[in-house]
């Protein structure tokens, strides 16, 4: 978290949207309620304020300058944003902070925000490393630590210390989360590895690597195994472990390095096997969804934990399972049945998600992808021919895949000129011609001009069988010229796709900030799909703009932007971004039918 300062409210910058700016205020104002002793409720409003901020789709600023006189109540509208959450974003909009934000910043030393981001330091122990010791900062916490004074705090041991210096120095030389292209393949060969120790039964990755989030702040793994001490020993001593943070029974936690140079924390968590299932609900979360389950659970006179569904136990402080209580249920879809409710997948545990509200029947998912529309040959910056191409698409059974070079505007990615690329339509028809096996389309991925103008013209799109157009430069726009620039691609009548409409890089750059409800309209009204890109560094559109994207009636395309021989690979993690935001497999034209696809493709032409 950026450290406040007053007079600079949250550090924040010009790449950084309304929305994300709320966000972070009330996530301080949050913490700041946290520690000077406000009561819970307050805090945790907050907190969902902030969560709510970041996920909306809708600019605050634009919605609130739109609505004039009308805006609290449209606010208040919206769940998880009340009168008095309503009024701080209004007071942030229309002057630039909000007073109780700038009020508690100047009760909390700034410092104390880098000591919270330290793994392990939580609220309350901040709060009485302020209260009793006087800590303030990092080098405050780093002073206790060297002369020992840290140790006169209650529960506050020799190893707990050592924790803490540790994850000091993890936290200053490596980033705060890791991209879900760099942790799966880890979990997924962490999986793969410890299923084959003797005596280890079952064996699945949780937390929100399971829920498919974009970014991992740790793996959790959970094992059954009839012999745990072994498979305790054999996590601890893997390849690649670099640190063992924790040793018990029932947990053991180290640190491994990442292909990245980078590190991550995984824990490995050891259950009974009746509760296998019941512990890998609860440990995949989220906590908020946690939260209501249990409530619903609490309102049918049941009690949900990690060891299952049960009724009320006559000791509310034993674990059910060492009472003598018969379990309502013990698997995933047994708990949600008891419930009264259908299956909710990993991906839609999210606190924004309905119980409810949705059929995961028609959810899309990986076996319903036909075609990949957005791939590079050699003939930009690509490492495959047109054939090569053709052959990969048709080894993961596509029928229709499209080759889509970029435009002139890249030289860095070799773009091509307007007398090359009618070379290169050349070649791709003639490859058409000559297989059965698969629909070789002629396409390209053609830059958005920072003033929204195409990098070809229209006679020469025009020969194109599809076009994504997409923002490649000018990506830190002011927001009112990125969704004026993005309408120009997008109400364009020879446009298909609009390539990773944001041009957000995770963890690198923010990309566009454009008015999201605005452009979801006007593809619905053009017939433009919005495209996935499902590459995990882009994920972008992100699962909140799909889901809205969605709900406004466009159509999405998940692509993967292949330029190398795995590059179609990736199309999972797109698939993931997609079921978070309970995308239907018929608003993906990637699902269509080649014959579907052709109809709507022609209809531009």
């Amino acid at each position: 978290m950026t450290a406040f300062h007053a007079g600079a409210p949250c550090g924040y910058s010009a790449d950084m949207s309304t929305n994300r700016q709320l966000a972070e205020v009330f996530t301080q104002m949050a913490l700041a309620l946290e520690l000077t002793g406000a009561n819970a409720f307050r805090v945790n409003a907050h907190n969902r304020a902030a969560r709510v901020c970041a996920d909306l789709t809708d600019d605050l600023a634009q919605l609130v300058e739109r609505e004039g006189d009308d805006a609290a109540q449209v606010l208040s509208a919206i769940d998880g944003i009340g009168k008095a959450t309503a009024s701080k974003i209004i007071e942030f909009v229309r002057t630039g902070e909000v007073k109780e934000h700038g009020r508690l910043m100047n009760e909390v030393p700034a410092g104390l925000f880098d000591v919270l981001a330290v793994p392990g330091l939580g609220p309350k122990t901040v709060k009485l490393m302020w209260d009793e010791l006087g800590i303030v900062d990092l080098q405050g916490v780093k002073n206790a630590i060297e002369d020992d004074s840290i140790l006169t705090l209650p529960r506050m041991g020799a190893k707990t210390v050592a924790n803490i210096t540790d994850a000091i120095t993890f936290m200053e030389t490596a980033g705060d989360r890791t991209r879900i292209g760099i942790a799966l393949p880890l979990a997924e060969a962490l999986v793969e590895t410890m299923s084959q120790v003797k005596g280890v039964k079952r064996i699945q990755y949780a937390g929100s690597l399971r829920r498919g989030t974009e970014t991992i702040g740790d793996i959790d793994l959970l094992i059954t195994s009839a012999d745990p001490l072994r498979a305790a020993e054999a996590f601890r001593t893997l390849p690649g472990v670099n640190k063992v943070l924790a040793s018990g029974e029932t947990k053991s936690s180290v640190r491994m390095s990442l292909p990245d140079g980078g590190a991550i924390q995984v824990d490995l968590r050891i259950v009974e096997q009746p509760a296998y299932e019941a512990a890998l609900m609860y440990f995949t979360g989220s906590k908020q969804h946690n939260i209501r389950m249990r409530q619903r659970a609490i309102d049918r006179g049941l009690r949900l934990n990690e060891y299952g569904l049960f009724p009320e136990p006559p000791d509310p402080d034993a674990p059910p399972q060492k009472q003598n209580v018969t379990p309502v249920a013990l698997t995933e879809q047994a708990i949600y049945e008891a419930l009264d409710l259908p299956w909710i997948p990993p991906e839609l545990r999210e606190e924004s998600v309905k119980l409810d509200g949705f059929d995961a029947a028609a959810l899309i998912d990986l076996g319903d992808i036909t075609s990949d529309l957005h791939t590079h040959t050699t003939a930009s910056d690509g490492s495959m021919s047109i054939d090569q191409l053709a052959d990969l698409a048709v080894a993961h059974g596509y029928h229709t895949v499209a080759v889509t070079d970029h435009s002139v505007s890249q030289p860095i990615a070799n773009g091509l000129s307007a007398d090359r690329l009618r070379e290169h339509i050349q070649a791709i028809r003639t490859a058409n011609e000559r297989r059965s096996d698969i629909t070789i389309l002629a396409g390209s991925e053609v830059d958005i001009l920072a003033d929204g103008r195409l990098d070809y013209d229209d006679d020469l799109l025009a020969e194109l069988d599809i076009v994504i157009a997409s923002p490649h430069s000018a990506l830190r726009q002011e927001p009112k010229a990125a969704t004026s620039r993005l309408l120009r691609a997008i109400t364009h009548p020879l446009v298909h796709i609009i390539g990773h409409p944001t041009g957000r890089y995770i963890g690198k750059r923010p990309g566009l900030s454009p008015d999201m409800p605005t452009l979801f309209a006007a593809a619905a009204e053009h017939d433009t799909a919005l495209e996935v890109n499902a590459h995990w560094s882009r994920l972008d559109l992100r699962d909140t703009h799909i889901r809205a994207a969605a709900a406004a009636g466009s159509k999405l395309s998940i692509n993967t932007d292949a330029h190398h021989a795995d590059g179609m690979d990736v199309i999972r993690y797109g698939i993931l971004a997609a079921r978070r935001a309970g995308l239907d497999r018929d608003a993906c034209i990637n699902t269509w039918s080649a014959e579907a696809l052709r109809t709507w493709l022609t209809r531009k032409r």
